[in-house]
Order: structure tokens, then C-alpha cells, then sequence
């Protein structure tokens, strides 16, 4: 195997383990988040969640807007895993080492160089701070500004989230070295801390007759933070000394190509060109949040937060993690290096990852259309408590179902793209992105205040937002594919017909049955009926089952024969 190939496979085991361990961080987060809000859940009203849904819109947006350009760019300069030594065995003449030389120096100049432009998030977070405490300060409703300590709250968040961008140049570091492990353990300490803090805090005001508002939720966002801080810093103290560059913004000597010595030019083109393409990607992602901010009441917000805390928890433990890693590897693959020229092997390697995860997620949706409408709103009658029991949460709870598919397609498909575009259709695609703002926001004022639909119109406006934008994603992927001298059919990642047959006998027979009634017969039921469903589409998918099953086999067999490998070194 060529050096060349042997870099393909490292990238793509690689990739593997790294989604492995974003998934276990996303569950074990996940699984602090949601034991800490059943704690507090039962004793606030949906009008506290909903600004406490506002606060986390205004801590994502200033993190989205300062970093997340920056972060896409980073990654369009891969590092490569296995330096490509291909003459080291060739002569005596001091070729190999020259090589060896080069391919160092190569690497702690692409090191410093994205440490370096990581810098520029918190340069940007100081000015997306004050934009947004500004407009969240002044143009904050009068039932928003009398809750207590509500400009505190707001106060606390810009500090925490300036406080998470300050350790960016760790995470490009990661990122750039794949220190999965690393990351993990230092995301999911952080997720501990949020959710104990926000906890004590409630647990404290309960007992002391206090009324805090949504202070515990911004004390908890800062906790994080600062979790992260020292995380990182112990968990990357010894790397800048074995890989030869520095964790602050350091000149690069000889570089004409660099903005003051430290930035790189062809990096800060395509943040820039990313930027205003991200900025109304952040629109329609947070889209929903912000049109029910200004066209519905707070106990709307507050239901519709928690309708998406838990019917949108399988789309941040999973897919998440997926889209992430998956953008990593696609931008690693599909990386020509201003050549223009891609190998065959990479397009088949990225194609292969791609229909992959889509066919994976095909199966999720036909197992999940019929049941998840009918086992959500039992599940939120055990764990949401009275106070949110009701049969207007649990509509949405199962309606919100139906959407979780369309999130999964869109985050993948929109993984690619990003990866594979020039900074051409980069811009074409956010000339597109706008297009869709447009059909977000015309649908939003349909069901909003035409249709009065309240969080369930939110919830349609939202699954026509995503399909106008999964439609375009897979255009793209089609002609991508079409001009590398490959294709792409949809044939290739969709389940059995006989798969979607029983899909939707299963919707009929659990609809006609009515088993989306809250009693304990329904509940009974409904178990039995899925359990039966389960069993008859791991039969019909055998074939798909057994290739993942085998493909997972193999990747922990080669993970575990060279663990003892590195450790003999």
C-alpha cells in the first residue's frame, strides 16, 4: 500500500474512532443535561424556560458568528497523518532525512498557522458581545426585563461565552491532531460541572425561597467554560513542546502569504467567504427560536425548548457527533491543495462515508416515523411531571418527531457541501441560503400568524425549511459526484421497498389502534407493537446490519492490534 493510501485509511480510522468518542461525550453530556433539567424542570413554569431558551440563543449565536467561519476554514488545512516518506529507503545521500525535515517543518508551520487564525474567533467574540447584549438588553420585552436578575444573566453569559472562545486555539489543535480522547474528557467534565452547577443553584434558591430566575442557567454556562479552560490547558500542556509551535499568536518567519506575519491569507479568504454563508445558515438553523421570540408568547417558547430538548436529544447525541466528524473527514479527503485535481480513491472514499451514513440514517427514520410520534408523549408523562402534562406538549412532542429525520439529512448533506465547494459555490451557496430564508420565513408567518399554530406552526415551518435545503444539498452532491466521473443514486442509500411497506402498514395499524392516548394499556401496547416492528426491519435490513456489524468489527480489531504497537514504540 502506497504512503498516499496508507494517509486514506489513517484519516478514515481515524474518523471512526473520533465519531465513537463525539458520540460517547454527546451522550454522557446529554445524560448530565437531562438529568439536571429533570431536577429543575418540575418546579419552573414553561414561561422561565422560555427565556432561558432566549439566553441559550444569545450564548450560540455569539459562539456561531465569531468561531464557526473560522473553525470550516481550519479545516479545509488538514494536517496528513503519515508523513510521506517515500524516499527513505532509497539511498544514503541524506534525502530521507531532508524528507523527514521537510515534512516536520510543514507540519509545525501548518500547526502554528491555524493556532494563529484561532485567534481571530476572540478577537471577533469581543465585538459580537457587546452587539448582542446590547439588542438582548435594550430590546428585551418588559415580562423578559422583570425577571430577576435577567441583565446579570446576560452579563454572566457574554463573560462565559468570550471565556469558551478563548480556548480555541486547543480546539484547532485537537481537531488538527484527531486527540479525540482528549477532547472527550475534557467536554464531558465540562457538561458535569454545567449540570451540577445549575442544579445547586436551583436546588439553593428552592430551599432558601428565593426567586433567581434564569440565573442558574448562566451560572452554569460560565462553570463550563471555565471548565474548558482548565481542561485544555492540562490536557495540551506538554504538545506544543514535542510538535515544535506555540499556543499564542507567534510570527512565521519567511511567509510573504501571511497577514502581519501570523494569518494566513488563503485561510482568511475562505472564512470570509464562509462567514456571510454561515450567518444565514445560522438564520435558518436558529431560525425557529428567534421567530418565536418575536411572534409567540414565553409559554410557547417554553414548550416548544422543551420539545426540542427532547425530541431533538437523538439529533445531539448521534448525529451530531456524525456531521462533525464526517465534515473533518470529507474536508480531509476532498482537500486538493489549490491543485483543483482530486484522487479517484479520495471521491470513492468520501462517497462510500457519505452513503453510508445516509442509508444508516434511513433505516433510524423508518423505525422512527411510526413509533416515536406514539412513545414521545409517553415518555414526557414520566419524566416532565405535571406541570408540563398536557395534550398540547405531547402533539408537539410527537409532531417534532417527524422532523428529527429531516435534521439528520440536512446536517450531513450540508457536511459535504461544505467540504467540497470552492470559494465559487461557496458563494452560490449562500445566494441559496438566502433563497431559503426567504421560504423559512414566509412559512413561519403562515402557520405563525395565519395559521395560529403557535410551537406546532414553528414545527412545520421547520421541516420546510430543511427540505428546500436538503433538496439543493443533494443537487450539488449529484453534480459534484457527476464531475469527478462518479455518480450518485438514491437508490444506493434507501431501504428495501418492502422496508417502507411495512413503515407505513405500522403508522396505519398504531394510528387505527389509537395508542397515542396516555394510559398505561396504550403504553403497554405500544411496546409490544414497536418491539414486533424492530424485529421485522432487522430482518428485512439483514444484509445492511451485517455490513455495519462486520465494518465496526474490523475498525475495533485494527484499533486494538495497534495499541500495542505504539505502546512497544
Amino acid at each position: 500500500m502506497s504512503a498516499v493510501d496508507e494517509n486514506v485509511s489513517a484519516m478514515l480510522a481515524s474518523s471512526a474512532s473520533g465519531t465513537t468518542m463525539m458520540i460517547i461525550v454527546q451522550l454522557a453530556s446529554r445524560i448530565f443535561t437531562f438529568t439536571a433539567n429533570q431536577l429543575v424542570l418540575r418546579s419552573l413554569p414553561p414561561a422561565i424556560m422560555g427565556v432561558a431558551s432566549q439566553l441559550e440563543l444569545y450564548f450560540i449565536s455569539i459562539l456561531f458568528f465569531s468561531r464557526e467561519s473560522i473553525r470550516m476554514a481550519i479545516q479545509r488545512q488538514p494536517l496528513q497523518l503519515k508523513p510521506l516518506t517515500t524516499y527513505s529507503h532509497k539511498d544514503s545521500t541524506g534525502a530521507a532525512p531532508k524528507r523527514s525535515n521537510d515534512v516536520s517543518e510543514a507540519r509545525t508551520i501548518a500547526s502554528q498557522s491555524v493556532v494563529n487564525m484561532s485567534y481571530l474567533s476572540l478577537a471577533l467574540g469581543f465585538l459580537f458581545a457587546l452587539a448582542f447584549a446590547a439588542s438582548y438588553v435594550q430590546l428585551a420585552s418588559r415580562e423578559v426585563s422583570e425577571l430577576p436578575y435577567y441583565y446579570a444573566s446576560v452579563i454572566i453569559i457574554s463573560i462565559a461565552s468570550l471565556m469558551e472562545l478563548s480556548t480555541e486555539p486547543f480546539f484547532t489543535v485537537v481537531q488538527q491532531y484527531m486527540l479525540h480522547r482528549q477532547r472527550a474528557v475534557v467536554e464531558m467534565s465540562a457538561a458535569f460541572v454545567k449540570s451540577l452547577t445549575t442544579c445547586l443553584a436551583c436546588a439553593w434558591a428552592s430551599r432558601a425561597g428565593h426567586s433567581i430566575g434564569v440565573l442558574p442557567f448562566s451560572i452554569g454556562y460560565l462553570c463550563y467554560s471555565s471548565t474548558l479552560i482548565c481542561g485544555y490547558m492540562l490536557a495540551l500542556s506538554g504538545i506544543t513542546d514535542t510538535q515544535k509551535f506555540s499556543m499564542l499568536p507567534t510570527k512565521i518567519k519567511s511567509r510573504s502569504e501571511y497577514f502581519m506575519g501570523r494569518f494566513s491569507w488563503p485561510m482568511i479568504g475562505l472564512s470570509t467567504n464562509v462567514f456571510f454563508q454561515s450567518v444565514i445558515k445560522h438564520l435558518l438553523t436558529q431560525g425557529d427560536s428567534m421567530m418565536l421570540a418575536t411572534m409567540t408568547s414565553l409559554e410557547d417558547q417554553g414548550i416548544y425548548a422543551l420539545a426540542s430538548n427532547y425530541g431533538g436529544l437523538l439529533a445531539r447525541v448521534f448525529f451530531q457527533p456524525i456531521e462533525e466528524s464526517s465534515r473533518t473527514l470529507f474536508s480531509s479527503l476532498l482537500n486538493s491543495g489549490g491543485s483543483g485535481h482530486l484522487r479517484v480513491k479520495n471521491i470513492d472514499a468520501a462517497k462510500t462515508q457519505l452513503t453510508e451514513v445516509l442509508h444508516a440514517y434511513s433505516l433510524m427514520a423508518i423505525v422512527g416515523f411510526p413509533l416515536g410520534p406514539v412513545l414521545a408523549p409517553q415518555l414526557l408523562r414520566l419524566l416532565g411531571g405535571r406541570i408540563w402534562a398536557s395534550p398540547k406538549i405531547s402533539s408537539l412532542l410527537s409532531l417534532y418527531c417527524y422532523y428529527i429525520p429531516f435534521l439528520a439529512f440536512n446536517g450531513i448533506s450540508e457536511a459535504f457541501v461544505s467540504s467540497a465547494a470552492n470559494s465559487a459555490e461557496l458563494r452560490r451557496q449562500a445566494v441559496w441560503m438566502g433563497v431559503f430564508s426567504a421560504c423559512f420565513a414566509s412559512a413561519a408567518y403562515l402557520f405563525l400568524k395565519v395559521g395560529a399554530l403557535g410551537a406546532h406552526g414553528m414545527v412545520y415551518a421547520n421541516i420546510v425549511n430543511m427540505a428546500v435545503r436538503i433538496i439543493w444539498s443533494f443537487s450539488f452532491i449529484r453534480k459534484f459526484m457527476s464531475r469527478h466521473g462518479s455518480g450518485m443514486a438514491i437508490a444506493e442509500f434507501s431501504p428495501r421497498p418492502l422496508t417502507c411497506i411495512a413503515s407505513v402498514t405500522m403508522s396505519i395499524v398504531l394510528t387505527s389502534k389509537g395508542l397515542y392516548a396516555l394510559d398505561i394499556y396504550s403504553t403497554r401496547d405500544a411496546l409490544i407493537f414497536g418491539a414486533m416492528y424492530i424485529l421485522l426491519v432487522s430482518y428485512l435490513e439483514r444484509k445492511s446490519l451485517f455490513i455495519y456489524y462486520t465494518k465496526a468489527r474490523e475498525l475495533v480489531k485494527c484499533k486494538t492490534s495497534r495499541t500495542p504497537k505504539s505502546k512497544g514504540e
